[in-house]
């Protein structure tokens, strides 16, 4: 058995089963090997981005790793973005990354690079295979660093792949999350009360999670709040409806002002994404004390669950009742873009949302919709929405999946549509194409860049000519129309949702 041929038999024994990838000459004996390896589905992008944001939201929606095939440095380079967004939602992800073989490094080939540097910027476990033997015991190793959800990345030369005498490597089993230990649980159930807020992410904001955390709020009084991008968070009827923190620093210091007491479920602590002139980017206020309930290496669920039966017993969790906003008529702004989705919203559909600017009005127009998951773009590299749409649509195949697309974003990764036309998946796409990096124009003022002028304004300015995005669609075979009214959008949007396979509707809004 040649290296390759036990890379994946490792991959597919260990649960790993979808490979999204781009590769290139040092990864041809993998490309090979998956002919042998039938069990191994391999899915094709265009760009190395598409593959690593697809990963992200597979292991997001499967609670497993997926696999990335990406070609050298320059390949690792080009999917760095959304292996960031990956690392920050702590997916567990399996990233293979092909390199010159081991007696061609040294004359410095063109496509030389030093991946192992690249990879540690955004892994929690880098290894490169050096023998064929120990292939298959390396790529175990990988999915079991890859479980304790973190992206683990396997240098694979290409005469490691090519070589033989290469064995299959059983996985260790996978070990459960710990639990915080009791005194942590009693020191938090004594600090509960109108002051404190418990601070939710990670598993915290699965239904479980938010039912518990929601027993704890009705029993103690405490308040709730969400990460603001947290990796995947269950909404709709029947669910707590828990605020997520607002991403503007003054907005999210106002829903933490006068609190007391901070307590980190599955969350780290809260601060500013950006600096600001003559501001300080710590978000808790100053005297507030910060506890610990679970780390996000911690289970967070088990960490709630025993904080409601000892502070809250026989409490009754607060749910979103069963509501939708009446189908709007008229302009398409960014309020009844929401209410259309919001009147719309399938049951048990999967969201992903990187509208951005173009949100604000998403959250409250979809809190009673059916039960259904949203994600999030939890490291804040854009480009992230289209790929983990591919991502969670493969991974559940059963259920529909809605993409909402800020314009700019999409062009990072907008190769994303070709591979769902590709693979036949049911993802439905709303641009929001108001023609700007509308988030940029607000940062300028943030940063006290006053001076922004007419040139200023042509770097965040998406005219001249305007992006045509029904023509990029359908040209990648993706179905796709253009929204000018609310009515036009609900038509459009409940015909896509009805009918199988990916579809984009461009919904254009004013500037």
């Amino acid at each position: 058995m040649n290296g390759a041929q036990a890379v994946i038999r490792t991959l597919v024994g260990g649960g790993v089963d979808v490979c999204f990838a781009n590769p290139g000459t040092s990864e041809m004996h993998f490309v090979a090997a998956l002919d042998d390896v039938r069990s191994m589905r391999a899915v094709l992008t265009l760009f190395e981005g598409v593959a690593t944001g697809a990963a992200d939201g597979y292991a997001r929606m499967a609670g497993r790793p997926a696999a990335t095939l990406l070609h050298l440095g320059p390949g690792l380079g080009n999917g760095i973005a959304n292996l960031h967004n990956a690392r920050r939602a702590r997916s567990p992800l399996v990233n293979v990354v092909g390199d010159h073989a081991l007696t061609h490094k040294r004359l410095d080939a063109p496509l030389e690079s030093d991946v192992d540097a690249l990879a540690g910027a955004v892994s929690g476990w880098v290894r490169r295979s050096l023998t064929t033997g120990e292939v298959g015991a390396d790529v175990a190793d990988a999915i079991a660093a890859a479980a304790r959800g973190q992206v683990a990345t396997l240098v694979l030369p290409a005469d490691v792949s090519w070589g033989d005498g290469a064995s299959v490597a059983a996985v260790p089993a996978r070990r459960p999350a710990p639990h915080p230990a009791p005194e942590v649980v009693d020191d938090v159930a004594r600090v509960l009360g109108s002051s404190t807020v418990l601070f939710l992410g990670g598993g915290a904001v699965g239904e479980a999670g938010l039912r518990a955390a929601a027993q704890v709020a009705a029993g103690t009084g405490s308040r709730l709040l969400a990460e603001t991008f947290p990796a995947r968070m269950a909404r709709g009827a029947g669910v707590p409806d828990v605020l997520k923190l607002p991403y503007p620093p003054d907005a999210a210091r106002e829903q933490l002002a006068g609190v007391q007491h901070l307590v980190l479920v599955g969350a780290v602590e809260p601060v500013a994404f950006f600096g600001y002139p003559g501001t300080d980017g710590r978000l808790v206020p100053s005297g507030c004390t910060v506890h610990v309930l679970a780390t996000p290496a911690e289970d967070a669920v088990a960490a709630l669950q025993q904080l409601a039966e000892l502070a809250a017993p026989g409490a009754t969790p607060a749910v979103a009742d069963a509501r939708r906003p009446g189908l709007p008529t008229g302009a398409l702004e960014l309020r009844t873009l929401a209410e259309v989705v919001g009147a719309l919203l399938p049951e048990h559909a999967i969201v992903v949302d990187e509208a951005l600017t173009s949100g604000r009005f998403l959250p409250g127009a979809t809190v009673g919709a059916p039960p259904h998951d949203w994600l999030t773009l939890t490291g804040g590299a854009i480009g992230q929405g289209l790929p983990a749409a591919t991502g969670a649509a493969v991974a559940c195949p059963d259920r529909p999946v809605v993409s909402l697309q800020a314009d700019g974003s999409a062009m990072y990764t907008v190769q994303a549509l070709w591979t769902q036309a590709r693979e036949g998946l049911d993802v439905t796409t709303v641009v929001c194409d108001n023609g700007a990096y509308a988030i940029l124009a607000a940062e300028l003022e943030n940063v006290g860049a006053t001076s922004g002028g007419e040139r200023a304004g042509q770097l965040l300015d998406l005219g001249g000519p305007s992006l045509d995005f029904v023509a990029l669609a359908t040209g990648m075979g993706v179905p796709a129309t253009r929204a000018t009214t609310a009515e036009e959008l609900a038509t459009q949007f409940r015909t896509a949702l009805a009918e199988p396979g990916p579809h984009l509707i461009d919904a254009v809004l004013p500037r």
